[in-house]
Parts: C-alpha cells; structure tokens; sequence
C-alpha cells in the first residue's frame, strides 16, 4: 500500500468510541435537564395559588379575604372571561391578578363590563399591552424593587395606609388624566396610579402585588391599603386569568403568543450558545506535529492492521484500487512508462503486453478491471498481481543506472 492511500484510511467510528467521545457533553446535557426539572418542581410547588383567595400558601392571598369577609364584602373568584363579566355589576370591585395573560378580546370585554355605575377596576402589575385597552391613559415605565414607601400624594386609601411595601411596575399618566392620583413615587413614578371616571368608576393600577401575599399582608401599612383598595364595595370578582382561559377564546394566535415570554427568550439563549459551540468546536487547529513514537512498528504489522480495518469494513472496492494502483506505479518505470502516465490502460497495457506470453493474463481486466465480489476473489486477484509482477521484473534486464539494491551483485572474493 502506498502512503497517501495510507493517509486517506479511516475507520467507521463505533458506539464505544461515540460514547466515550460524547459522554462528558451527554452527562452535562443530563444534569441541566434534571436540575431544570427539579427547579420547576421547586418553583411550581412554592407558586401553587399564587394570588388566590382560597390558598393559605405564602403566595397565596386568602388573609386578604378573610378580612374582606370580616368586613362583610363578599368575594366571587371566577376563572374565566365569561365569568367576569356576567358577575361584575354596578357597585362592584373587579381584581384582575395578571392582565398581561388576556388578549386583546378579553380585555375588550372587560372594559365594557366595567361600565357599569359604581365599578373599581383593580389591574395587578399591567404591562403595556393590558394598559393600552384598559388605561390607555397611563404609560409604563422601568420596573422598581418592590420596598417601603410613603404615599406622597392626597388619596384617602393611601394617606390611612400610611407606608406600604410597593413597587414593581411603575407608571406615568398623561395629560388625558389630569385628576389621576399619583402615590408611592420610586424614583419620581408612582407605583399606584387612580384614574377617576364619571358615575363613581375608577381604575386603580398597582405596580406589584406584593401588599396581596399571605407572608407580606402583616407588613407596615400593607393589609390597610390592601383592604382600602378591594373593599371599597361590597361585592369582589377576584378574577384569576390562565393560559386555558386565553386559548379558549377563540381568537386565533399563533404557536409563539401562546408561550410565555421567559421561554422564548431561553430559547433564543439556547440557539446562542449552540451557535457559539459549533464555532468553538470547528476551530481550525493548523497542521498535524508529526511526533517520534516510543517503539519501531514493522511494516508487516503495520499492512496487517490496516487489512483488518478493510476486512472489518468490508472495503473490497478500496483494497482492490489500492493493490491495483501500487502494482501498476511498481510495474510503469520497468516498462519505460512515465509515472504520471502509469494510470492510463491505454499506455499502460500495452507496454505490459510485450513482457507477458500470449497466454498471460487479461492485463486490462487486471490492473482496471472490476471490484471483486468476495473475499475469495480478492486473494485471487492479489495473488495475479504479484504473478504480474514478478514476470515482468524477471523478463526485463536490470538498467544500468539502476541504485545498488535493485538488482543482485556477487560479492568479491577476497581469499585469493
């Protein structure tokens, strides 16, 4: 075999070797994927209820009603749009716990329901989209850490209430509010914003719904505010939107409006870092360093190993090609074939043909004949390349301007 047809060998990768390349990235694929697991158990666990007035959980919001109740306000937790806009009447407080989950139907809906006289709208943390149909008077600023702050401003809820633990989204009115009540600034915004309407309706917006949770209620002037805010009325649609109740209602949206925000930014974090990884690994490292090995391999090993791959991988069309192609390079230069011309069966067989009998071999079907079918024919076909060989160098005389070791020399006599 020669060197380049050497060089260009390679063995088919099996399953241990995949394996063992591969377990370190497959191992840390697993661990990610089981701590993610284990943190939405985690995290859904500590959630469960999360602002419900029926949960007594730390998130949940039932100390809240149990006050509401001593108070003589009757509460009605409904979980669809339908739900709230049948209960919410005149003299009603309506809570939306999270806005940003309807769409934009939904809301329409309950705008409209909430025309009647004497209707509170509570909106819980409204982002852009909820306020843009349900306070489209009022533009959202940066968020703000959730922490205590003074009313700042002549509402009665608040100015009662006193300090309260607020914060979270922050808004600005416009100038279509001019008698909007603008409480607990952080850093010049409120964080509680009152819109007064005509015929005793109001919206309150309030940027975070901490003064709401089981575990923050007893907080400075958290439970006052809270009360003030919902217990205005004597009857309460705590309203809880979900992903069902938005898929439910029959607009169409498409495959990433249904998916929450936190999943499509991790998969675009993902996509990222997978891109940075296929850069990482297909870096060029430059040419291979050839290295001295600790022992000398024979050349015999060395043919022997490399027959096994092909045997292995059942290569007769690579092993035949490459006995084929080192005999004719061996077989051009004896004839007087140039070696960039030892290729071409044109040339060389008929240069052959005056070094064989007439009763040799087919030196076409030989040198450029077909792939062996078996095993079998392989041998066949190498054994005929070595009887090739050998009569040819026999039948031709050795050149004059041959090296040393290419023909025998008798060695001098010395004893005479």
């Amino acid at each position: 075999m020669t060197r380049t047809a050497a060089a260009e060998t390679s063995a088919t990768p099996t399953a241990r070797r995949l394996w063992t390349r591969y377990r370190g990235l497959l191992l840390a694929l697993a661990v990610l994927v089981l701590a993610g697991v284990a943190l939405a158990a985690v995290r859904s666990g500590e959630q469960h209820g999360r602002l419900d007035p029926r949960s007594a959980d730390r998130y949940g919001s039932r100390a809240v009603a149990e006050l509401l109740a001593d108070r003589g306000v009757r509460t009605t937790v409904v979980t669809t749009t339908t739900e709230a806009t049948t209960a919410a009447g005149p003299d009603t407080t309506l809570l939306i716990t999270n806005p940003d989950l309807l769409t934009e139907r939904q809301r329409k809906a309950l705008r409209n329901a909430a025309t009647a006289p004497g209707v509170r709208t509570v909106l819980l943390a409204p982002g852009p989209a909820a306020t843009r149909t349900l306070a489209p008077a009022v533009q959202v600023a940066e968020p703000a850490e959730v922490s205590p702050h003074s009313p700042d401003c002549d509402l009665p809820a608040a100015r009662r209430a006193g300090d309260a633990e607020v914060g979270g989204i922050r808004y600005s009115p416009s100038s279509k509010a001019p008698d909007a009540d603008s409480c607990y600034l952080s850093d010049g915004l409120p964080t509680l914003v009152r819109l007064p309407d005509t015929d005793n309706r109001d919206t309150v917006l309030l940027g975070s719904p901490d003064i709401l949770f089981n575990d923050r209620l007893a907080e400075r002037g958290n439970a006052s505010l809270a009360l003030q805010l919902l217990g205005s009325r004597d009857h309460l649609v705590w309203y809880l939107p979900s992903l069902d109740d938005a898929a439910s209602d029959g607009e169409e949206r498409g495959f990433l409006q249904l998916l929450p925000s936190g999943w499509i930014w991790a998969v675009a974090q993902l996509g990222i870092a997978a891109v940075f990884t296929a850069l990482w690994r297909a870096r060029r490292l430059g040419p291979l360093t050839p290295e001295r090995l600790p022992v000398t391999i024979r050349a015999s090993e060395t043919t022997e190993g490399r027959a096994r791959l092909y045997h292995q991988a059942h290569a007769r069309d690579r092993a035949a090609e490459i006995l084929r192609s080192a005999t004719r390079t061996r077989l051009a230069p004896v004839v007087g074939v140039a070696a960039a011309r030892a290729h071409r069966p044109e040339v060389l067989c008929p240069a052959l043909a005056s070094h064989v009998p007439g009763t040799g071999p087919d030196l076409h079907t030989l040198l450029f004949g077909p792939v062996p079918p078996d095993d079998r024919s392989l041998i066949r076909l190498a054994d005929e390349l070595d009887r090739l060989e050998r009569t040819v160098t026999a039948d031709t005389p050795v050149s004059p301007t041959a090296p040393p070791d290419a023909a025998p020399t008798k060695k001098k006599d010395t004893t005479s």
